[in-house]
């Protein structure tokens, strides 16, 4: 639905790009930070994944963004890693990227099911 594409999945590392299509814009025509949310949350799904097992689930607990920059063209990367694995939540931080430029920061906790 939104058009993200898997670059890489190593255990405890995701990386999620999304390319900034019409249907993702906000008013002003940048990359609506709902998008970019989702984007966040789908890479931390992700780098969760690959650390407990696929055959094990995780859900959101929270999730706390930083918008730093609009993204106006192009394409975004997402890099998330699971920063403590517990055995029953797991801390992720994540940065988004346009080339060199930070425009996302996150952190979430997501419960082991």
């Amino acid at each position: 639905m939104l058009g993200c594409r898997l670059h890489s999945l190593e255990t405890g590392v995701a990386q999620v790009a999304l390319a900034l299509e019409p249907e993702l814009r906000n008013r002003g025509g940048k990359l609506h930070g709902g998008a970019l949310f989702s984007l966040v949350d789908i890479a931390m799904g992700l780098a969760c994944s690959s650390t407990h097992g696929f055959d094990q689930q995780s859900a959101t607990i929270e999730c706390k963004i930083n918008y730093i920059r609009a993204v106006a063209d192009g394409e975004v990367m997402c890099s998330a890693r699971v920063i403590h694995p517990g055995r029953r939540t797991l801390v992720v931080e994540a940065d988004v990227m346009q080339g060199d430029k930070l425009v996302a920061k996150a952190q979430g906790t997501f419960a082991v099911l």
